[in-house]
């Protein structure tokens, strides 16, 4: 086994195009979620539907230009390059494993994909090592076959709604929430991405449009309630209504399909009903006012990972 730092790669093979690399995992649920952003659309373009095509211990791959989102399966699985093994070339995702406080996701890959896992992302910003089980992985190029393990640090994901922070006449949900955002600077915690949840517009008692907002985040062991206190402290600080409310799940998926995601798009909830159905998933209200915005934190919540989807009404696709 060679063991190699990501700046050993780069010494090795020149600095190539990876911008991170960074693995969230979901044991309960026996997921993982690989985030890898690249320099270009084009290689996340190719490498997703390689992928996507040979299996493994991939279930899913989405592409936002040059960024990309794996959802994959816990263990070790069998992969297939196909019809791309001899004349294309091909990648696969072999594994993804936890120890202890890392995650080691196993690569490999034929030809130019082989470059892609064995030399650029081996030296992305997030890796800690990369372990390749002999000297001819290190050969790249040409019709060779690459292996390697990546080592990266142990995340979790946590969703965090956030609704009725605005009134009629001052304020804006979405604003604060990204503010809330960019304002957090714990070491170990990692802003993803936000998403702006359109809620059932025909509710009586609302401001204006009826969005709550959700805030993904990548978060290390043991940071998790510093991060959740930061966001309360930052929210109840800034907010302009007595209503708000703040919702939070930790994890890649729900234990259960919940009607209640419908139900904040299409239905009027009651406080009573909102916190009943959070209670049934799992997610927790950390707001201290216990007042009607809970209804929509919990909707941006179920909706925080859906997809452009989110920010539209009940049934309504691109």
């Amino acid at each position: 086994m060679i063991t190699l730092t990501p700046d050993d790669v780069k010494k090795r093979f020149g600095p190539l195009f990876a911008q991170k690399f960074l693995v969230m995992v979901d044991e309960r649920a026996g997921r993982a979620e690989i985030l890898e952003q690249c320099r270009a659309r084009g290689p996340i373009e190719w490498d997703a539907m390689n992928r996507r095509r040979a299996g493994g211990a991939v279930s899913g791959v989405v592409v936002e230009g040059a960024s990309m989102t794996i959802q994959a399966r816990l263990g070790k699985h069998p992969v297939n390059f196909g019809a791309a093994a001899g004349s294309i070339g091909g990648q696969a995702l072999e594994g993804v494993e936890v120890s202890g406080d890392e995650v080691i996701t196993t690569w490999s890959g034929i030809a130019g994909a082989g470059v892609g896992v064995a030399a650029c992302l081996p030296q992305a910003p997030g890796v800690l090592r990369a372990e390749y089980p002999t000297e001819d992985d290190l050969k790249i190029g040409g019709a060779r076959t690459n292996h390697v393990r990546i080592v990266t640090p142990r995340y979790e994901k946590v969703c965090i709604g956030i609704d009725d922070t605005d009134t009629k006449t001052e304020g804006a949900t979405w604003v604060m929430a990204l503010k809330c955002a960019g304002a957090c600077a714990i070491e170990g915690v990692e802003f993803l991405n936000m998403r702006l949840v359109q809620l059932n517009p025909e509710v009586p008692n609302k401001t204006t449009n009826c969005v709550g907002s959700a805030l993904n985040f990548a978060v290390r062991p043991g940071k998790v309630s510093e991060l959740l206190e930061f966001v309360r402290t930052f929210v109840e600080k800034n907010t302009f209504s007595q209503d708000t409310g703040i919702s939070v799940y930790r994890g890649l998926s729900f234990p259960v399909e919940s009607p209640a995601r419908k139900w904040v798009k299409t239905e009027i909830l009651t406080l009573e009903q909102a916190e009943r159905e959070a209670k049934a998933l799992g997610i927790i209200f950390i707001d201290r006012n216990g007042r009607k915005g809970r209804i929509g934190a919990l909707g941006a919540v179920l909706w925080g990972n859906e997809g452009i989807e989110a920010a539209g009404l009940y049934g309504e696709h691109l």
